[in-house]
């Protein structure tokens, strides 16, 4: 995805263990990618990384294209292929959609993996994840910008004029079926003149392709049932013009430097972005940034 490489290497006989501590004598990326068991590409599921905390959802898949779904992985990061790592975090599995109610992403994809990395500078880095238990590795690379395309943490929120209920009839503004009424209630802009602390997701429930970009209007809706009582605004904005991808992307795409879908942001009393998440999120990881930052 974008700037985000997946890279595959031929085979070459690689092993299963257990993540060592990235302050291991002799641990290099080579090294791990000498274990025995199959040599495969990262999967990302976000293409847009800044310096700091990093939150890195990624997909494992097999050579029999199925994803692997142990509970935790491994995952090391060097500034080379090949060199010393100095970080190794546990990657965690995180539902996509909402267990129960929401269809699989495209390719039957029901689960990614989160991994926060702590990234100090803008740069190529490489990395190694390791299903904990698997008998496979999976490499990859990301590009860490100096700054954000996409409107960043800390920055006015643009006044963007979404449509909603009042202004546009529901099958105009949502490729949802049956249609997310609760999230077409308020616009950017209203929130932002009212004070209002927002979640807004910008997402196509019908055109999403991804295997990692899922069901996140679900997981949004599930989230504005949790909190909406607590004066808290949730809103759905469709990503392409006239729900048409043929169309490109709207203005409203535009207006937040979004480049890829779906987004989620987190935008508070002060109008000012306090969170966001590229890709899939899940609702437990959006309930812990709705609690942190807009209570």
């Amino acid at each position: 995805m974008g700037r985000v490489i997946v890279v595959l290497f031929a085979a070459a006989a690689l092993s299963a263990g257990c993540g060592a501590s990235r302050t291991a004598h002799g641990l290099t990326l080579g090294s791990i990618l000498k274990r025995p068991g199959a040599d495969i590409g990262v999967t990302a599921g976000a293409s847009e990384f800044v310096p700091g905390q990093v939150r890195f959802p990624f997909l494992v898949i097999a050579n029999n294209a199925k994803p692997v779904e142990r509970p935790t992985a491994s995952v090391w990061v060097a500034k080379s292929r090949t060199g010393k790592p100095f970080e190794h975090v546990t990657a965690r599995l995180e539902p996509i959609g909402v267990p129960g109610r929401s269809g699989p992403a495209f390719g039957g994809v029901t689960r990614i993996y989160v991994a926060h990395l702590k990234i100090p500078r803008p740069g190529r880095y490489w990395l190694v994840a390791q299903p904990v238990g698997a008998r496979i590795q999976a490499l990859g690379a990301l590009d860490v910008s100096a700054r954000s395309r996409s409107v960043a943490v800390g920055a006015p929120a643009p006044r963007s004029e979404t449509p909603t209920l009042a202004t546009e009839p529901a099958a105009r503004i949502t490729t949802s079926r049956p249609p997310d009424l609760p999230l077409l209630r308020y616009s950017v802009a209203g929130s932002l003149a009212a004070h209002k602390p927002f979640v807004v997701t910008f997402a196509t429930p019908k055109f999403c392709t991804s295997r990692t970009c899922g069901p996140v209007v679900d997981v949004v809706e599930a989230a504005r049932r949790r909190f909406a009582a607590r004066g808290i605004r949730f809103i759905h904005v469709e990503v392409f013009q006239d729900n048409d991808p043929t169309r490109g992307y709207n203005r409203w795409m535009q207006q937040w430097g979004l480049a890829s879908e779906p987004w989620v942001f987190l935008v508070g009393r002060d109008g000012r972005v306090q969170a966001k998440f590229e890709g899939s999120v899940s609702e437990a990881e959006l309930a812990a940034a709705i609690r942190e930052h807009l209570e």
